[in-house]
């Protein structure tokens, strides 16, 4: 027992004297500091609602270079990839025996019309009956039939370009013999693309010619492409229940091309709104609300209703008016009637939000 004591008695004066060693704490509790707070003002700004779709890219007009007779080919004027104009001969195939048909159709039209000139002066002086220079003129016409003939054919022979636009690839050489049909090449005008995409049913009463698109390729990361609606289809798919919506796209550098998947996005209108960052949102179970502050820099909490929301942005449809001041950062740090020091965001800059649909 005399043992317990003594230890007991030992913890005793060495927890006093630890206690005794620790500095004196002051009473006094430090003062609050006052947080920093940064504020922006809330502003008018457009707010557009799209919907968004996927679109194939399709030439201005696209054919399929082809032969409209079987023949050999003796020249070719262009190399894969070309832009040619209109009426530029692309590919000759061989013409020697039309071009003698030409030329014997010619002579004997020249023929007809030099009996024909003969035989009128003789009609005039009644030496040859008018039977004979009707017959004449019958002549005369099937001569000029037949010529018309011979150079049809001979065109045909010459395989040209029917409007300006760029070539695909070569699919024939000079010396092979090409059939009726026989893929050439391609001709596609890439000076405008066709982009067709389908909108669902639920839009049509706001689908009219002239709206605005927007598209993007995975081509081209980071640039867009601006066009317009042109026509709208005149039946809603009924598997899909969706529309099919063409708009023009212009393509002067000709960069895109017929085949493209791109992403669109249809503008449906346009409108302003009271916007502001997502960040000054404090939602409050089914509530929400924003902290601002009054002319003692104390932080005081308005109720407000939400619009449409996109990327960060929200649109606000009451409780706030245009150059009120609002809380965009440092919100957690602070409660209602907390003093604050306000700063001003640096470069705050409202950008157009997007609202946007997805077609089905």
């Amino acid at each position: 027992m005399k043992k317990i004591f003594l230890i007991l008695a030992i913890c005793g004066i060495g927890f006093y004297a630890y206690k005794t060693m620790q500095p004196q704490q002051t009473m006094a509790q430090r003062p609050k500091a006052i947080p920093n707070v940064v504020v922006a003002y809330a502003k008018l700004m457009p707010i557009r609602d799209e919907v968004e779709a996927i679109g194939t890219g399709k030439a201005n007009e696209s054919i399929t270079v082809t032969s409209k007779i079987t023949e050999v080919v003796t020249e070719i004027n262009f190399e894969d990839g070309d832009l040619v104009p209109k009426d530029k001969v692309l590919v000759q195939l061989q013409d020697a025996e039309q071009q003698a048909k030409v030329n014997a159709a010619k002579v004997k039209l020249k023929e007809h019309l030099r009996e024909f000139e003969r035989i009128s002066s003789l009609v005039t002086s009644k030496t040859v009956a008018e039977l004979e220079r009707d017959r004449l003129q019958s002549l005369i016409d099937s001569a000029r039939a037949e010529l018309d003939q011979a150079n049809s054919a001979l065109t045909d022979r010459a395989i040209s370009s029917p409007f300006a636009g760029r070539l695909g690839l070569r699919q024939v050489s000079v010396g092979s013999l090409v059939s009726t049909g026989e893929k050439i090449t391609t001709l596609d005008d890439v000076s405008k693309i066709k982009l067709d995409f389908s909108v669902p049913e639920r839009f049509i009463q706001q689908l009219q010619a002239g709206k605005l698109v927007e598209a993007s390729a995975v081509a081209f990361p980071g640039r867009v492409f601006k066009g317009e609606v042109t026509s709208i289809d005149s039946r809603v798919n009924p598997a899909t229940r969706a529309v099919m919506v063409r708009a023009i796209i212009p393509n002067d550098d000709l960069a895109l091309l017929p085949g493209m998947l791109m992403k669109v996005k249809l503008i449906k209108q346009s409108r302003e709104g009271l916007l502001l960052p997502e960040s000054a949102i404090i939602p409050i179970q089914d509530k929400h609300y924003i902290y601002s502050t009054n002319q003692d820099n104390e932080v005081i909490q308005i109720e407000v209703k939400l619009g449409v929301r996109m990327r960060g942005w929200v649109e606000i449809v009451d409780g706030l008016s245009v150059g009120e001041q609002v809380l965009i950062r440092g919100i957690l740090k602070v409660r209602p009637g907390d003093k604050v020091t306000i700063q001003e965001a640096e470069n705050f800059n409202f950008v157009q939000i997007e609202t946007a649909e997805k077609s089905a």
